[in-house]
């Protein structure tokens, strides 16, 4: 698993494809748009959701996405941080799921059967129940500053997650108004070729992304974005721990 799926979805859609100059754009002397954002084009509330959201110093993120590493899907639910911090649950697309909870140097995972069988593909039966009955329903831990964790921390990095998301320009179109789990909100189009990304933006407080739908045959998905400023829940987990480094060592 890679930063890079989760980027593939987030930045390309919110950073990139909409920000190439591949629309036209919306004329700025025709009729100044009413409503939510009244005078303002799509792209112009784009610019603002990225500042608003790149902004921000938590949230949560939840979705299916593309996994260029395995050719498979990771499915996340993940409240973090931009001081790295992280709580949720990582998923295989059908193949399992784990526990995750970064604070400080410490990731703390708990694996259950599924995930650990996907994982140890290839390995004889007898290597893969073992660590299976040593492994499974029990928190573990390894320090996030090791090779093998590197990337799994990188989930938990807000900042790295939404580095580069800053840039602006965006030829985004408006669409209609709507409400999205209870929060008003507008959709804005864009197009980059024979993809396509759909962007809701929250349409009071500050404008926050709300969730992005690709139609890419690359990065096909969606990822909704919640629960700002909101403190993360990243506590070690209580009980027996398993020390996956000192059994590496």
């Amino acid at each position: 698993m890679r930063r890079t799926a989760l980027a593939a979805l987030c930045l390309t859609t919110v950073a990139a494809a909409g920000l190439t100059g591949c629309l036209p754009g919306e004329d700025k002397a025709a009729s100044k748009p009413k409503g939510p954002f009244a005078g303002l084009t799509g792209g112009e509330i784009a610019d603002r959701s990225l500042t608003a959201t790149t902004g921000a110093s938590s949230l949560r993120l939840k979705g299916d996405i593309p996994d260029d590493e395995s050719g498979g899907t990771i499915v996340i639910d993940m409240a973090l941080n931009k001081k790295g911090e992280c709580a949720g649950t990582l998923g295989l697309g059908g193949k399992g799921k784990a526990d995750m909870i970064k604070t400080g140097d410490t990731i703390y995972m708990k694996y259950d059967e599924a995930f650990l069988r996907a994982q140890s593909d290839g390995e004889s039966k007898a290597d893969t129940q073992a660590v299976v009955d040593m492994m499974a329903g029990k928190w573990t831990k390894m320090s996030a500053k090791g090779k093998d964790a590197k990337d799994i921390a990188s989930f938990c990095d807000l900042n790295s997650v939404l580095g580069g998301a800053e840039d602006g320009n965006s030829d985004a179109t408006r669409g209609k108004t709507t409400t999205l789990d209870g929060t008003p909100a507008i959709v804005l189009h864009e197009k980059d070729g024979k993809d396509s990304y759909t962007l809701y933006v929250a349409t009071e407080g500050k404008p926050y992304v709300l969730r992005i739908d690709s139609v890419s045959a690359k990065d096909p998905g969606t990822l909704t974005f919640g629960e700002y400023e909101k403190p993360v829940a990243a506590k070690k987990p209580a009980g027996k721990i398993l020390d996956l480094d000192a059994l590496s060592s």
